[in-house]
């Protein structure tokens, strides 16, 4: 299905490996009106780390978003500082495959959709397809429950309200990218400084115990022998490595006009990494200060039942004051909102890339933003506000599971020699991501047999 669209760049991008290792030679790019069109400096490193600063804070977003709110609070009130090691482990794995997707859009010219259609079959395409989307549902489920529960927390609007207030992120998108993708970017940095400094707020405010935070950046085997750690342990990994993200990354680190040579390419993928690792740096921050603020402020207070977020929001006004409970909502109204802008682009790439078709961008973000919106009404409609919490945990866990749906065909097309050529990875860093893919996928089949086994306690 193919439909004119405005602004949309006339010519087609081949792809540097456009050989026997890619089914065609020539793709037409994912956010179009956008491609290559943020200018990258000629002058010193400094510049050009700026020039690239962008595409790693939009995907950073998805590992700070409110899904990771509740797995977090839950980690933290019920296990205390037990769990930190799972979000530095998670982070890790984050770091290593957003550098690999943002090498695989470099190189190749490809989104990550695009290279599976190029690669599989129809039926496989179709099902990767399928996975995807609903992942981005279970996301974007937590975003907008979360910007709901922020809405209603801070001026007393009803959830299902909430809900579609999220959705005007569609035309908040269209006027930002008409305006320029920096711009965009620039709104995506300023709400997370938001974020950060909310919580960096929260920790002076709950005074953690130094010593105890450090070991609970020691893994334990614990986490494998009790089902309901495991279960939050999946939940927090669901949390912080995000499938759509992947595909996300790799299309928008297209919009820098990169110089399509060989040693463009390569500072590009290097300047694209650096980029990304400061700003998951800051996700880190933020997601173990939330475990961090709840173990302080809950767990030792004998409170290790806190799960839902508008628990939270009460308990923190007579622990730490008034102050406390209004800094934690604005948060998590930012951090649900700034959420919605990147998956709303995360569902167009993901459309585009897998099935191909194009649609005037006002349309397409209205059918990727309905995918999400509908299912999130009818489930705060149904289930109310007092199951919020399990939602949330669980679409978490629902995005762990179609992980390696993602992460399996990313790690194959960039130890590709034939896709990839020169840029093809190294051994060391082949094992390295077939390891952390293999891990994910135990840890899945693991939380399955646990809960089919006896149930999550």
């Amino acid at each position: 299905m193919q439909t004119d669209i405005p602004n949309t760049p006339t010519e087609e991008i081949e792809a540097a490996s456009a050989g026997p290792g890619w089914r065609r030679a020539r793709v037409t790019p994912s956010l179009s009106e956008v491609y290559r069109s943020v200018p990258v400096s000629k002058g010193s490193w400094w510049r050009k780390i700026l020039a690239f600063a962008g595409p790693g804070y939009l995907v950073a977003v998805g590992y700070m978003d409110p899904g990771n709110w509740a797995t977090d609070l839950a980690g933290g009130s019920k296990f205390g500082y037990t769990l930190l090691w799972v979000i530095l482990a998670s982070n890790l794995m984050a770091i290593l495959l957003q550098g690999l997707s943002s090498k695989l859009g470099i190189v190749t010219g490809r989104d990550l959709a695009q290279a599976c259609r190029d690669h599989y079959s129809r039926p496989t395409s179709f099902m990767l397809w399928l996975a995807c989307e609903i992942a981005i549902a279970a996301c974007d489920l937590a975003e907008v429950i979360g910007s709901a529960i922020a809405l209603n927390l801070l001026f007393g609007i009803p959830m299902a309200l909430g809900i579609c207030i999220t959705a005007l992120d569609v035309f908040l998108v269209l006027f930002l990218q008409n305006k320029g993708f920096r711009l965009l970017e620039a709104l995506v940095i300023a709400l997370v400084a938001t974020v950060g400094a909310a919580f960096l707020f929260e920790i002076l405010l709950s005074q953690p115990d130094l010593g105890d935070v450090m070991r609970g950046f020691i893994p334990r085997r614990e986490v494998f022998s009790n089902s309901s750690m495991l279960y939050i342990a999946i939940g927090i990994l669901g949390a912080t490595v995000m499938p759509h993200n992947l595909y996300l990354h790799s299309s928008i680190v297209q919009t820098r006009q990169y110089e399509e040579t060989s040693e463009g390419k390569r500072e590009a993928v290097r300047f694209a990494f650096v980029d990304s690792t400061i700003a998951l740096s800051f996700a880190l921050f933020i997601n173990a200060a939330i475990l961090i603020v709840a173990a302080a402020t809950f767990h030792t207070s004998g409170n290790s039942g806190v799960a839902e977020i508008q628990d939270a929001y009460k308990l923190l006004t007579p622990l730490l004051g008034a102050g406390a409970s209004a800094m934690f909502a604005f948060a998590l109204l930012a951090s649900g909102q700034n959420s919605t802008l990147t998956g709303t682009l995360a569902g167009q790439i993901v459309m585009e890339g897998f099935l191909d078709i194009r649609l005037r961008p006002w349309l397409r973000r209205l059918i990727t933003r309905a995918v999400a919106i509908v299912p999130a009404v009818i489930v705060a409609v149904w289930f109310g506000a007092s199951a919020t919490a399990k939602l949330l945990v669980f679409s978490q866990v629902i995005l762990s599971m179609q992980l390696s749906f993602a992460v399996f065909p990313l790690v194959r097309f960039t130890s590709d020699k034939l896709k990839m050529g020169e840029f093809v990875n190294p051994l060391w860093l082949k094992l390295l991501a077939y390891a952390v893919a293999i891990v994910i996928a135990v840890l899945n089949i693991w939380l399955l047999i646990q809960t089919f086994a006896g149930g999550i306690g």
